[in-house]
Parts: C-alpha cells; sequence; structure tokens
C-alpha cells in the first residue's frame, strides 16, 4: 500500500493506492502526523500520480470527470451502492431513496446512506452528491461544510 498527501481547498486529503488503483481518500485529523508519507512528487505508485493529477484539475474546474482506476473494497450491496455513485454527473445531485430505487431495493434508503458512510474514496466516488429527500444537505464524513464546497464548486448548489 502506498500514499501521498495532497493540499486541496478542502484540506489536506491523503490518498491511499495498491497495484489495482486508488483504495482511498482520507480525511486525516489537524493534528495528524505528516512526516512519513509521501509528497505526491515522491510518488512511484502510478493511480497516485493519476489521482493527484486529476483532482489539481477538478478543484481548477469543478467538472472535470475523475478515471483513476479504482480499488473499493466493501460488501456487493456497498459496491452496488458506490456503482450508482460513480453514474452521478458533475454539477447534479440524487436522494439515498433514488439511489435505493435504482439497485432495486427501493426500501433501502438508509442502508444506502450507510454504505456512502463507508465509502473510501470520497470526490472520486461522488458520495457529495447525495442528499436527504427533503434537499437539506446530511451525512458526509468529511463533515458537512465540505459537502456543501464541493456541490458549490461543481455548481449543484448556488
Amino acid at each position: 500500500m502506498d500514499e501521498v498527501e495532497y493540499d486541496s481547498p478542502i484540506g489536506l486529503l491523503r490518498l491511499e493506492a495498491d497495484q489495482q488503483g486508488l483504495t482511498a481518500v482520507r480525511f486525516p485529523k489537524p493534528k495528524a502526523t505528516r512526516s512519513s508519507i509521501a509528497r505526491p512528487s515522491k510518488s512511484k505508485n502510478r493511480h497516485l500520480k493519476s489521482a493527484v493529477k486529476e483532482l489539481k484539475s477538478y478543484f481548477a474546474n469543478g467538472s472535470n470527470p475523475l478515471r483513476t482506476p479504482l480499488s473499493p473494497q466493501g460488501t456487493n450491496f456497498q459496491k452496488s451502492v458506490w456503482i450508482e455513485l460513480s453514474k452521478i454527473s458533475s454539477g447534479s445531485t440524487t436522494t439515498y431513496g433514488e439511489i435505493a430505487d435504482r439497485i432495486g431495493n427501493p426500501k433501502a434508503s438508509r442502508a444506502v446512506g450507510l454504505a456512502n458512510n463507508r465509502n473510501l474514496l470520497p470526490i472520486f466516488l461522488p458520495c457529495h452528491r447525495v442528499i436527504g429527500k427533503s434537499g437539506k444537505l446530511v451525512g458526509y464524513a468529511g463533515d458537512i461544510w465540505r459537502k456543501e464546497w464541493l456541490l458549490k464548486h461543481e455548481g449543484a448548489l448556488l
């Protein structure tokens, strides 16, 4: 497992990858030690280099598709939710209930929320684009302010 840190407009991101693809994008706590983590320019992992390049472009203009190979780890249900997340286009939102409908399990909106919470690849699997039925911004492991920032950056919120 390789990892790098990337300073983004929404704070420090710790990116992790194996040989198959990107495995995690984490929001480390502000007091997290940074000395043992490679900087993006020092990484030899091609997936990390790709992810950093794509994140730079995404944060510059908000709508670039992120195509770095991903290597998510989870249950079959979680993976089915994450596949649906990958289909939500930049600048748009959907609800937990709509995702549940799309995966053929219309009563599973809470389980969809839990799968979103377990998504270790935020931004790349854009769980920030999933909102509550009322239109309220709810549930984001990276803090609601980041969800709001990302949605505004993509033009989904004014």
